[in-house]
């Protein structure tokens, strides 16, 4: 991961552009740069991930363009071929530049990748950005007292700077004082006619292709690897095209972890370079003041699943020279949760998809970005692949609903005889903060239980006029992401919660585990 600022209004004075990206240094350690023109402020802390050299240091500048960009262009060397111009770098994102003069709001059309960039256009002192249709790079805006527009990687390092800090969203780019949407993968306006067989074919062989792109890199890669069948998928494939081990890395609880021995037999099977970190009850809350604020969120399934990962990243970083993970995010929200078994319809469970596509960016992505990046990592989303993510939005939602006896049936039916043993293939999913150990949020709701009482509770939601807490641990959560961002609960627009008009999944707890048709998935 990288961290970009960039400040439109150069009257603000220098030392809170300083501390606006020092707030972003845990992003990039390698290198920070720091440059001033008439129209403002440009500020980069770099993570170095294709070209190691200080060649790629940013922001990257010809005679009239100046660009940051956080994330990976993956068809970089094709475009770099097509579209001549002096490089001075073999990174991938400089390639922006001479797109960018030729091609102008085009250019979201042509790169494929995971980004958030930034690029002001000397000639008509103009300001252009853009983020990734799935959001897997974040971007946050404000503007300042004189109404000057700002970007940055994290909504922290605007705090001080910025009114009203918002998401950029994802699949737009703001170019003439306006937001413009270029890609909505959550809208679909045909389905596809294809056939069962075509439907798993093509699935195979887009999400093959998503992994294979993120398998560039000038950095050592790694995997998370919960033995769960989306991440198992991801290092399966990857293996299959490498020509060295893998390095893959689960985690679980000192005393109950549930898919420590499932990673393990995706590891044996695949034969990867497999490390387990085990953590113990006191480490996941000793951990949590500092998760709330790399998260910058109060949702409750969000924090409990972050702290696994914050706590595995921070392993990696420190342990190996490991600096890009691939992980398995964004499969759920295509092919279904458990609660999504209980879809009424093939149009509501199309519907719901929608609805959590076009969210994602604020729960599951925003944990692996941060849980990754708090940690000077990089993180890869090979689900997340616009291909793929198009295509299966595109099924006939009937063939996506369970009616096979397991979720996600067409992803398992697509990769059956390939790369992983039926054993795993078709195992039950368990909810990833469960399969840590169900005593990790065992342990968080019991130590707010001790902390604070009912009353505590039904005062929260005097307190709270914005989305209050509702339980004991969502009030610990909430104080915490209060201390650091009092004033900002609008900065989430609601809790991760199944669709309660649906039978079965009328739920006050976010966790699978709650489900009837859980079964046995977290034994």
């Amino acid at each position: 991961m990288c961290g970009l600022v960039y400040v439109g209004d150069p009257s603000i004075e220098e030392e809170k552009i300083i501390k606006a990206y020092k707030r972003l240094e845990h992003r990039g350690p390698d290198d920070q740069q720091f440059l001033k023109n008439k129209n403002g402020y440009f500020a980069f802390t770099r993570l170095s991930i294709m070209d190691l050299t200080p060649s790629g240091d940013q922001p990257f500048q010809n005679d009239n363009l100046t660009t940051l960009c956080n994330g990976e262009i993956y068809n970089f060397r094709q475009l770099k071929e097509k579209y001549e111009y002096t490089y001075v770098s073999e990174s991938d994102c400089e390639v922006l530049l001479p797109i960018f003069r030729k091609e102008r709001e085009k250019i979201v059309d042509i790169i494929d990748g995971e980004y958030a960039f930034v690029i002001y256009n000397q000639d008509d002192n103009s300001i252009f950005a853009a983020r990734d249709p799935m959001g897997i790079r974040p971007l946050f805006y404000g503007y300042t007292v004189n109404k000057k527009i700002c970007f940055a990687s994290e909504a922290k390092a605007l705090m001080h700077i910025c009114h009203d800090i918002k998401p950029f969203p994802p699949g737009y780019y703001f170019d003439k004082g306006e937001f413009v949407c270029f890609k909505d993968l959550s809208k679909v306006e045909k389905y596809s006619n294809d056939d069962f067989d075509t439907v798993v074919q093509n699935i195979n062989k887009y999400l093959t292709e998503g992994i294979i792109k993120r398998l560039d890199s000038d950095a050592p890669l790694g995997f998370l690897l919960s033995g769960g069948l989306d991440s198992s998928l991801v290092c399966a494939v990857a293996q299959k095209h490498l020509k060295k081990p893998i390095k893959t890395f689960s985690i679980g609880m000192s005393g109950d972890a549930i898919d420590l021995k499932y990673a393990k037999e995706v590891a044996d099977y695949i034969k990867s370079d497999h490390q387990e970190i085990i953590i113990t009850q006191e480490e996941a809350l000793k951990s949590l003041e500092d998760v709330i604020y790399h998260l910058e969120t109060y949702d409750i399934t969000t924090i409990r699943a972050s702290v696994g990962m914050f706590l595995i990243c921070k392993a990696i970083r420190e342990k190996t020279e490991v600096r890009a993970l691939l992980t398995g995010e964004v499969s759920d929200e295509i092919f279904g949760y458990k609660y999504t078994d209980f879809a009424p319809s093939p149009e509501e469970f199309q519907k719901e998809a929608a609805k959590r596509v076009k969210e994602l960016y604020m729960y599951d992505v925003l944990r692996a970005d941060r849980c990754i990046a708090a940690h000077s990592l990089e993180a890869r989303v090979p689900f997340s692949d616009t291909a793929f993510v198009e295509y299966v939005m595109g099924i006939d939602p009937k063939m996506k609903m369970n009616s096979y006896g397991h979720g996600k049936y067409l992803l398992r039916k697509a990769f059956e005889d390939d790369c992983l043993p039926n054993s795993i293939l078709y195992r039950e999913k368990a909810a990833f903060s469960d399969a840590v150990g169900h005593s990790l949020v065992d342990g968080i709701k019991a130590y707010a239980e001790e902390k604070y009482t009912e009353q505590d509770v039904k005062d929260a939601a005097k307190k709270y006029n914005f989305k209050a807490p509702f339980t004991k641990e969502s009030l610990l959560y909430r104080e915490i992401f209060e201390k650091f961002y009092p004033g900002y609960a609008s900065w989430v627009v609601d809790y991760w919660m199944p669709n309660k008009e649906w039978e079965n999944c009328d739920v006050s707890d976010p966790s699978a585990r709650v489900l009837p048709n859980y079964g046995k998935s977290g034994e």
